[in-house]
């Protein structure tokens, strides 16, 4: 593996070859535990079938291009185009998390994770998008045709925050207006008399896109902190410490007197089965809202499901265990929830 050019010794999640977890270090699977794997779900007939359609709902394609257009008259508003890829309307910004909008996850079209739903709303048929986040390089969250699509938009690209070694590759293809960051580092955005701020935050997760880039480039998730909304986007993770220490550094623009802790946490909620395969790098349900309460989130949507088929759980299966696990927990009903692909979540502002 080349040498890493972010390399920063003081920073224990830097390593010379790459990057690292900051509390558990990420130990690759062998191929033969990725054979014993797929052995088993071919054995078992896995994943099972849906017992029910995933929901799906016309999108509102007049309030989100009104939305879009109303600046400091926005609505906050978060919807879900489906996978891990949510468009957002918050402090007079339209942004999307992780976009895939092809159909396969994969390098190639013909062939890999191939998509169960199609997007709640078409690339073109979407609003103008001021900001792409990036949370890592995997091909169900960063797609290269989506990115090419979006960077040819009308009226010019969106920016794209991504973490660091993300923004040579989006080079490659065209793509100039962007910004590297690292874990805890900020960017801030202003327009309109407003500022918002983009946050990286760390996971508990890892990297690849070919056979000889693993952990060469940063992961993690997203705090983005408006005037009328706090919005935090996990991306792919395990569960970890990370997010009681997100908490407290984020503590002193979180209390009572600002407004209280995230509006808005967009977690994932799917792709986490086997454990003995998955528990290193996606979190499952259960864990999904430890986070949530470790963050303090006033609400959760959850995200990462009912899309791509890429591990052994029915993608029909994750809202049904978060229903459980809500009830279990004492928690309401809107607390943690999920809704369908295209359906539009209008928020209260922030106080």
């Amino acid at each position: 593996m080349p040498k890493n050019p972010y390399y920063d010794p003081s920073k224990p999640h830097h390593r010379p070859e790459g990057f690292q977890n900051r509390h558990t270090d990420f130990a690759p699977k062998t191929l033969a535990e990725v054979l014993r794997w797929r052995f088993d779900a071919t054995r078992h007939g896995l994943p099972k079938p849906p017992r029910e359609p995933i929901p799906q709902v016309p999108a509102d394609l007049d309030f989100l291009q009104r939305n879009a257009l109303a600046r400091r008259q926005m609505k906050p508003a978060v919807t879900w185009i489906g996978h891990a890829t949510v468009l957002a309307q918050i402090g007079g910004l339209t942004l999307l998390t992780d976009p895939i909008f092809s159909m396969r996850a994969s390098p190639v079209s013909f062939v890999g994770p191939k998509r169960h739903q199609a997007p709640g709303v078409a690339l073109e048929a979407l609003p103008r998008i001021d900001l792409v986040l990036v949370s890592h390089n995997h091909y169900d969250h960063l797609d290269g045709a989506s990115v090419d699509t979006l960077n040819r938009q009308a009226g010019g690209p969106p920016l794209f925050v991504v973490p660091l070694g993300l923004k040579p590759w989006l080079a490659t293809r065209g793509v100039h207006h962007a910004v590297e960051l690292d874990w805890w580092d900020t960017h801030r955005l202003q327009h309109d008399g407003r500022e918002v701020d983009v946050m990286l935050l760390p996971a508990q997760h890892w990297s690849a896109r070919g056979l000889d880039d693993r952990m060469a480039t940063l992961w993690g998730g997203f705090a983005v902190l408006a005037d009328d909304c706090h919005l935090f986007y996990a991306g792919d993770t395990a569960y970890s410490r990370d997010f009681t220490d997100i908490r407290e550094h984020l503590a002193h623009r979180q209390d009572a007197a600002r407004g209280g802790g995230f509006d808005i946490a967009l977690l994932p909620i799917g792709a986490y089965e086997p454990r003995w395969f998955m528990s290193a790098q996606h979190v499952n349900v259960e864990e999904a809202v430890k986070i949530h309460i470790d963050l303090g989130a006033k609400r959760s949507l959850g995200v990462h499901w009912g899309t791509f088929a890429l591990t052994d759980e029915p993608l029909d299966e994750p809202p049904r265990v978060l229903k459980e696990v809500r009830a279990a927990r004492g928690l309401g009903d809107d607390a943690f929830h999920t809704i369908a692909i295209g359906e539009t979540l209008r928020l209260a502002p922030r106080r």
